[in-house]
């Protein structure tokens, strides 16, 4: 069984090197993207809402089912295949409002390693604006690289 703890002191930059590690061991030896993004899902929530930085403020709710590349800031990312960092919601133009509570957001396509192409995207909503920065961009990017890297797509 694996367990995960964080010190709630971490700073942004020490959490992601934190939780890459320990996505690292999550993942070991599993394959399945399914099985992965499950799990990967379930650290990153826990995780963040562990650390003072995040506490309480990132929102794990049901997301849309479907959405168009191109539209809403998940569309967005996958078209772009860029993060899409989005300190207030409501200024995002054509933002689709899957959640009335989230005020803030980034989303991060996962890209396949091997040509580029989007196989997924990391959506992470919180509570307030401007919760997300250049620190979650890239701590989160690596992220998504390892996910990429360890499943079968």
């Amino acid at each position: 069984m694996f367990t995960s703890t964080f010190d709630s002191k971490l700073t942004k930059v020490e959490f992601y090197q934190e939780l890459l590690i320990q996505l690292n061991l999550l993942l070991s030896g599993q394959r399945n993207w399914v099985t992965n993004l499950a799990n990967v899902s379930s650290l990153i929530f826990y995780g963040l809402n562990s650390i003072d930085v995040f506490k309480e403020n990132v929102i794990n709710w049901v997301a849309c089912n479907l959405i168009k590349y191109g539209r809403g800031v998940c569309g967005t990312a996958a078209e772009t295949k860029k993060t899409q960092i989005v300190t207030d919601i409501y200024s995002f133009p054509g933002h689709i409002a899957c959640d009335s509570g989230s005020n803030s957001e980034i989303v991060v396509p996962i890209l396949s390693p091997e040509n580029n192409k989007v196989l997924a995207v990391l959506d992470i909503d919180s509570l307030s604006k401007g919760t997300f920065d250049e620190e979650d961009k890239i701590g989160l990017e690596r992220i998504c690289e390892a996910i990429a890297i360890s499943c079968d797509w």
